[in-house]
């Protein structure tokens, strides 16, 4: 295969993927900052939960927490309709992002960007996505809808 780009539309194939889904619930209300450009940009919480059984036959909950960022036209809509509790569907890529702090040590975050968010929830089944926003005509989220 040719990675070699032939022309307007085309790509170069890296061979590589990165791509993560998610279902869960938000933590939290999204928070809306802009950059100093002026776009939109909005994060928020998500909890994923799992459940097991030890060998002892004993239920073990896990609850794991992804940070989600949102930007442009994205943000702005789950700034408007995401609340607290709301059960969401995250479609996007893993991002780590390394800084360091005031007190000097590195930091390192893993983040979910968004491109997609389905609300789950009954009163806001929307899905956002990066320049569309479309509404059920239901208002219930169909499992054909969910990609996987």
């Amino acid at each position: 295969m040719d990675n070699q780009p032939s022309g307007k539309g085309s790509f170069r194939s890296s061979n590589s993927l990165n791509k993560i889904m998610i279902i869960g619930n938000l933590g939290g209300d999204p928070e809306m900052r802009f950059t100093p450009s002026g776009s939109p940009v909005t994060s928020f919480n998500v909890a994923t939960n799992w459940s097991t059984n030890t060998p002892d036959g004993e239920r073990k909950d896990e609850t794991e927490w992804f940070t989600v960022v949102a930007w442009n036209r994205l943000a702005e809509t789950c700034n408007q309709y995401l609340t607290k509790g709301q059960k969401v569907y995250v479609e996007g890529r893993l991002r780590t992002r390394t800084w360091e702090g005031q007190d000097g040590q590195k930091r390192t975050r893993i983040e979910i960007i968004a491109n997609r968010v389905i609300f789950l929830d009954r009163k806001a089944a929307t899905v956002a996505g990066e320049d569309k926003i479309e509404e059920s005509e239901t208002g219930e989220i169909e499992p054909q809808d969910i990609p996987f």
